[in-house]
């Protein structure tokens, strides 16, 4: 969408907010849950990206406006990134510090589109898509601690 940072730290705040209004409803014992949300962050079509930074900042400080602490950790869908951006917006976030939930990944399609890129469908690839999915599970698991570096897109897996 055309939709701004802001705009989309409004939907999601009120999103938020309106979820955790139905646990309490219900009774939920929010140290039992994961909560799975979406980053902050601009529409694709809009003129005005955000930086990493910014989008790790906005997407904290929403977070910290309505999710309780109870919660015990929150882990991000990447809707509609890039492999790279999701593992880079992780990352940022995990550097922020002071954070009173764990930030983790459950990550779809940032996960599965190297992965799909290297197999083609061809079986003769199938080694190369298992190094893919290896080495963008690995940056991630990197990024879930803040340890992630932009040079280990390069780097093979450890």
């Amino acid at each position: 969408g055309t939709h701004t940072m802001e705009r989309h730290f409004q939907v999601t705040e009120e999103t938020l907010r309106s979820v955790f209004d139905s646990l309490a409803e219900h009774r939920v014992v929010l140290e039992g849950i994961l909560l799975k949300p979406n980053m902050v962050l601009s529409g694709k079509e809009c003129p005005q990206q955000a930086s990493v930074q910014e989008v790790a900042e906005a997407t904290v400080r929403c977070l910290k406006r309505v999710v309780p602490a109870a919660v015990p950790g929150i882990v991000f869908l990447s809707g509609g990134q890039t492999d790279q951006q999701a593992t880079e917006h992780l990352n940022a976030m995990n550097r922020v510090g002071d954070l009173p939930w764990q930030l983790s990944f459950s990550y779809g399609r940032a996960l599965q589109a190297p992965v799909l890129k290297a197999w083609k469908g061809d079986t003769a690839n199938v080694s190369a898509a298992q190094t893919a999915f290896h080495h963008r599970a690995w940056c991630n698991s990197k990024a879930r601690f803040g340890k992630y570096t932009e040079e280990m897109e390069t780097a093979k897996a450890a």
